[in-house]
């Protein structure tokens, strides 16, 4: 007869799971509510928002700029061998601007800055808590989560679209570069084709996506960070989660996002 005996354990240790998920999730909501509460009530940290801006908008600009040349190059590459094939190639700047400006560049920046500041900010966070600075904060009347996630949150929000705007910008001189080089399009040729094709819905998307995947990477890093348990082996994979957590819920967002922006844009 099959063994019956485990069948409790099992169940419990799901219910245990799921118990555990639906509590992170209340935790990570009423951490929601409460950094964007701060915004406005006093006191506001001025300082600690002006150098976050500083380490995640000035310290991820390299890596944005260089991703997106090379993005722009890449989708000159393979968009121009279907337009030859028709002869279109001088459509090739409104297919690079579309989809830069869309799609690509908001993602992959995201994507980008949450690997890079997801990671520190739950790192920090993390450190911070295992050195017990959260509660001898908490002991000297300071709220952590308006001096610490606040902060992060209003600066993350504030400088990933003008992130973006940098990724898209560069990324269509590289994409222009590439195809001055590969199709022998002209500047004017190709930047006046890809500025038509722009409408207002296409610059709301590129930049209202943005705005979210700040709020959704900045939350969870401090999330992540916050809830640190275990010493240093609990920073790791506090630092591991946030960034894996923030990439696939900005990918998440980025599908509804997108449905319903071209839903509003495109009746």
């Amino acid at each position: 007869m099959p063994d019956t005996s485990e069948t409790p354990s099992v169940l419990s240790f799901l219910g245990d799971v799921a118990k555990g998920q639906v509590l992170a999730l209340q935790d990570y909501s009423l951490l929601v509510v409460q950094s964007v509460a701060n915004v406005f009530t006093p006191p506001r940290y001025w300082t600690d928002t002006l150098e976050q801006m500083d380490l995640i908008g000035v310290g991820s600009l390299g890596i944005v700029a260089i991703a997106g040349f090379f993005i722009g190059g890449v989708l000159v590459l393979q968009t121009s061998s279907q337009f030859e094939r028709f002869g279109e190639t001088a459509l090739t700047g409104e297919a690079v601007a579309l989809a830069l400006v869309r799609e690509l560049g908001p993602t992959i920046t995201a994507l980008l800055v949450a690997g890079r500041n997801a990671s520190g900010i739950a790192s920090e966070l993390g450190s911070m808590v295992v050195t017990e600075q959260v509660d001898a904060m908490r002991a000297l009347g300071t709220d952590p989560v308006r001096k610490l996630v606040t902060p992060r949150v209003v600066a993350m929000v504030m400088m990933l679209p003008l992130l973006v705007a940098v990724a898209d910008f560069v990324g269509l001189g590289g994409g222009f570069l590439v195809a001055y080089l590969t199709l022998r399009l002209g500047a004017v040729q190709f930047w006046t084709t890809a500025i038509r094709a722009l409408a207002f819905g296409d610059l709301v998307q590129g930049f209202v996506k943005p705005l979210f995947f700040g709020f959704v990477i900045s939350t969870i890093g401090c999330f992540q960070g916050l809830r640190v348990k275990g010493g240093t082996q609990g920073v790791g994979r506090a630092t591991t989660s946030a960034v894996v957590i923030s990439s696939v819920v900005v990918i998440l967002v980025d599908f509804f996002l997108s449905k319903l922006l071209l839903y509003m844009f495109q009746k």
